[in-house]
């Protein structure tokens, strides 16, 4: 006898026990736009003998494409190498048209925080951040900006799904509580936000440390391998979200198609 329980949401499962191979279940979201900086571009980075160094955002290498190759679904690349949460809002999103109602995906996929939080030093803040009568108004803190982002793609796609990537755990102590503390930002933005979920690889996935980085990183970006073991890993985890939140999917097929779906018996 088919066992539901076992094939399809093992209670006991943990996000990345299973992950899978050929279709899955990330395949039912048909657009799906990837939002994120250099790490979600399929940015190599090369250095030269004198010292210098240049960096290739290669959208067909990033994971954000290779979840699409497999899964038949339409892909946007709504990243660039060097993006924060606060470029996006206040000049990247509108310069590249990436608010066009044209370009409304089923699901969003955002994965920053490095440039953000490592590099522009930008406070991370918390919820209480935002401004639940103008997103606009949300205060300029890593929170504030990336709910703004959340709110505006809530208005041209109301009922899309949305998944937030955490920081890997790179076993640095330095990076450690920015980490955490921007891990505590995500699930607190995923319980104020409906249709919202957490993809937790800082819990749950490997730990990216100097044998994990000789493997899957070109200097300090990945290598080609690194993006594709990176699109398993996301693949298999949303794969994990939906199997085990089946009540929250059953309505994706009519996301964006104007079609009235709120007085429907079931």
């Amino acid at each position: 006898m088919f066992d539901f329980e076992t094939a399809f949401c093992n209670r006991d499962e943990k996000p990345l026990d299973n992950p899978v191979k050929g279709y899955s279940k990330t395949s039912i979201l048909r657009t799906v736009a990837f939002i994120g900086d250099s790490l979600s571009s399929g940015e190599f980075e090369l250095k030269y003998k004198d010292g210098t160094s240049s960096w290739h955002d290669m959208f067909e290498y990033s994971w954000g494409q290779f979840i699409a190759r497999k899964n038949g679904l339409t892909a946007y690349n709504f990243s660039c190498g060097g993006m924060s949460a606060k470029w996006y809002v206040e000049s990247f999103g509108a310069a590249k048209g990436y608010w066009a109602n044209e370009k409304a995906c089923q699901a969003y996929v955002i994965a920053m925080g490095v440039n953000d939080i490592y590099i522009n030093k930008c406070e991370i803040g918390s919820v209480e951040d935002i401004d639940k009568d103008n997103y606009k108004n949300n205060k300029p803190t890593f929170a504030g900006f990336y709910a703004q982002i959340v709110s505006r793609y809530k208005e041209i796609s109301p009922d899309a799904k949305f998944f937030f990537v955490t920081f890997p755990n790179e076993n640095d102590p330095i990076k450690e509580a920015p980490a955490k503390a921007m891990r505590k930002v995500l699930y607190d933005l995923a319980d104020y936000f409906d249709n919202s979920y957490v993809i937790d690889i800082y819990k749950y996935g490997p730990v990216y440390d100097a044998e994990f980085k000789k493997r899957f990183f070109l200097n300090g970006h990945m290598n080609p391998l690194g993006y594709l073991f990176t699109a398993e890993m996301i693949d298999s985890y949303i794969d994990y979200i939906i199997r085990h939140n089946v009540e929250d999917f059953k309505m994706v097929g009519f996301i964006n198609k104007n079609i009235e779906t709120e007085k429907i018996s079931g």
